[in-house]
């Protein structure tokens, strides 16, 4: 299993993402943090994605990735991580950590995390 970000999870939906990550992801059942389906609201919301969240083939794949909930185990290892992020980001990287699960991002502050699992 492996953890996206909300922007490889933005970019996996639309179908733009690059070679590598497409076979990564091919290969893996996906999750997410469950603030990654605030920040994807937001996103839209505030117009910087364009996702029709009431499509239900976008809901469809949506419900088919595991969300894993906020919990205080996650809330606790966000403030202990070795980098400095949005709160969102903080707390995406802690989900990973805590759940043993892979991240899957672009975000070079936090691909550079001692603590973060990535994929192999």
């Amino acid at each position: 299993m492996l953890n996206l970000d909300t922007h490889i999870l933005v970019h996996a939906l639309r179908g733009d993402i690059k070679p590598g990550e497409r076979k990564l992801l091919a290969n893996d059942s996906w999750s997410i943090a469950s603030i990654v389906l605030w920040e994807l609201a937001k996103l839209v919301q505030l117009g910087r994605v364009t996702l029709d969240l009431d499509d239900p083939e976008l809901t469809n794949a949506l419900s088919s990735i595991h969300v894993w909930p906020l919990d205080l185990e996650i809330a606790r290892v966000s403030t202990q991580l070795d980098f400095v992020g949005d709160p969102a980001d903080e707390l995406i990287a802690a989900t990973s950590i805590v759940h043993r699960v892979p991240l899957v991002t672009r975000d070079r502050r936090i691909l550079r995390s001692k603590f973060v699992p990535f994929p192999g």
